[in-house]
């Protein structure tokens, strides 16, 4: 069986997300700092990827002012806490090639310190030395911790409601990593 490594590269990677409430929706980037996706003859077996919270990018929100007051919001303590967890980590448990190259990926996705299991399909293209890999991923926000104007968590919020499911599309794109010998 041959294994081969490859290293995300950051600055050809990234993750739009989108939040949703009753009013309309907000959207954004968030970056992903490092990671890595292993390969077991030709088939993806494992991986794994940092996400920096600290990078959150607001697009929807021109207003300088708006924004910068949003995207302290989205790194307080109502949800990312970015201060105290500036990364989220995402590692693949089992994937499972369902043709045409789309994988059927588990993994647990941790926020916050708080680890849940999601599942998603992603579309993964290995042409030599480089794998690129796109996916988008549903996460229930109340999950790890973020139940700010949550229905579930508080009444009468009328149009200031904020549905707790948001998504992630995630690009990465890796490259080999060559292989070292002892000699």
């Amino acid at each position: 069986m041959e294994t081969q490594n490859f290293k995300i590269a950051s600055a050809k990677s990234n993750i739009d997300w989108t939040g949703r409430k009753v009013t309309g929706a907000h959207n954004g980037t968030i970056s992903v700092k490092e990671g890595s996706l292993t390969l077991n003859d030709g088939q993806l077996t494992g991986g794994r990827f940092i996400i920096d919270t600290t990078s959150i990018n607001i697009l929807d929100i021109t207003d300088p002012a708006t924004n910068a007051q949003f995207a302290g919001h989205l790194a307080s303590e109502d949800f990312f806490n970015s201060k105290q967890y500036p990364e989220a980590l995402f590692v693949i448990t089992a994937s499972a090639p369902k043709g045409n190259g789309v994988y059927h990926i588990d993994g647990d996705l941790t926020i916050k310190d708080l680890t849940h299991p999601v599942a998603f399909d992603a579309q993964i293209d290995h042409a030599g030395d480089v794998i690129t890999a796109s996916g988008k991923i549903v996460i229930d926000r109340t999950k790890y911790g973020m139940k700010f104007r949550s229905g579930n968590f508080f009444k009468d919020l009328g149009d200031t409601l904020i549905y707790n499911e948001f998504e992630l599309h995630v690009t990465i794109t890796a490259n080999a990593v060559a292989e070292t010998t002892l000699a």
